[in-house]
């Protein structure tokens, strides 16, 4: 492993840390009545079924997951947007009255997750948007907070957080790149 790259969390790490967030997901729910995942394409959409797998175990029960594409709604490309390939928005369910969970794998500046709100209403109006996150980096520039975090990692905003995922989309390692 090169010099600059830190492991904050491995294979089993992230396992703990999403279990965690699926404890806490339930906990703050009672339950799974009306509780969709929605990841944020493609890290959290990843995340979003590893919890929606471990969910499943706890509870008994499976839990509707989609995936979202936020490329036409960041502000940051706006003037790009006709370069940028868009990905697949995937919700094969209603969104009117759910309790939606938002999933990315990592917080930095907020403006990502602004983006998925966005996105989210054109989607139809839930009841609640909670936000879980492998890691918050911090760094925010907009009044986001995480409602569920597997780790707080205090960063530069020079260094680079990564999630590695395998080839079949499973969370392999959390990496600092400094």
């Amino acid at each position: 492993m090169a010099d600059n790259l830190t492991v904050l969390l491995d294979e089993s790490g992230i396992k703990r840390a999403l279990t965690r967030i699926s404890h806490e997901i339930l906990e703050r729910n009672k339950g799974v009545q009306d509780v969709v995942l929605i990841g944020i394409r493609s890290g959290g959409a990843f995340l979003a079924e590893e919890l929606a797998q471990s969910i499943a175990m706890i509870e008994g029960a499976a839990i509707p997951v989609g995936a979202i594409d936020i490329t036409l709604y960041r502000d940051d490309i706006k003037n790009h947007t006709s370069r940028l390939p868009v990905g697949k928005t995937e919700i094969g369910f209603s969104l009117q009255g759910k309790k939606v969970v938002l999933v990315d794998d990592v917080l930095f500046t907020g403006r990502t997750i602004r983006a998925a709100m966005d996105a989210l209403m054109d989607h139809g109006r839930p009841e609640c948007i909670q936000l879980a996150v492998l890691i918050d980096r911090g760094h925010r520039e907009l009044p986001i907070r995480a409602d569920f975090v597997g780790r707080n990692v205090p960063t530069s905003s020079k260094e680079n957080v990564q999630v590695v995922f395998s080839a079949q989309n499973q969370p392999l390692e959390v990496v600092l790149e400094k």
